[in-house]
């Protein structure tokens, strides 16, 4: 049976970061569903090479509706950790100890969102500094698993690995 994963995801996001991962999680049989301000909002990565029509805005989703969060890397984390919305709606996965996962620059929103004390994670190097300043455990690994649910990836390279992680987590 299929989950729902939730994709929050704005402008200037890591295109491979968004594709790779919903590649993975649709060709094991799961719903990605793209979550921003507004729906029907068109957003781009910031390489250009991938384009989105979000699915759903924030205020039209609850997180009980989801069976786990994906936050993309790049500009958009960054972008989308301004706005309460957002924290409240990341916050709520944590809370429930539902799966997240995050690659790159993701665990911004999760640092933001007050959500990594005490928990193992890896992130871009750059990230990995705030991540151990918000008390996170950082380990410089492809893929991180927390037992709490985060599942964390550092960087484009790390994709095969972390998409194996995110899959075989959301396995029956």
């Amino acid at each position: 049976m299929g989950k729902k994963i939730a994709t929050v995801v704005t402008n200037l996001f890591e295109d491979v970061e968004f594709t790779s991962p919903k590649e993975a999680l649709t060709n094991a049989g799961h719903q990605v569903i793209t979550i921003e301000k507004k729906a029907g909002n068109t957003v781009t990565g910031k390489k250009g090479e991938t384009t989105i029509t979000i699915d759903k805005g924030i205020e039209d989703v609850s997180p009980e509706e989801f069976d786990a969060l994906l936050i993309p890397g790049g500009f958009s984390p960054d972008q989308l950790r301004s706005d309460d919305r957002f924290l409240a709606f990341t916050k709520a996965f944590a809370d429930a100890k539902k799966p997240i996962f995050s690659i790159c620059h993701g665990p911004q929103l999760l640092i933001n969102a007050e959500v990594v004390k005490g928990k193992k994670m890896t992130a871009v190097k750059q990230v990995g500094v705030d991540l151990k300043n918000a008390g996170a455990l950082f380990e410089d690994s492809e893929v991180v698993e927390d037992e709490s649910g985060i599942i964390s990836s550092r960087t484009p390279k790390d994709l095969p690995a972390f998409n194996k992680a995110i899959v075989n987590a959301l396995a029956d």
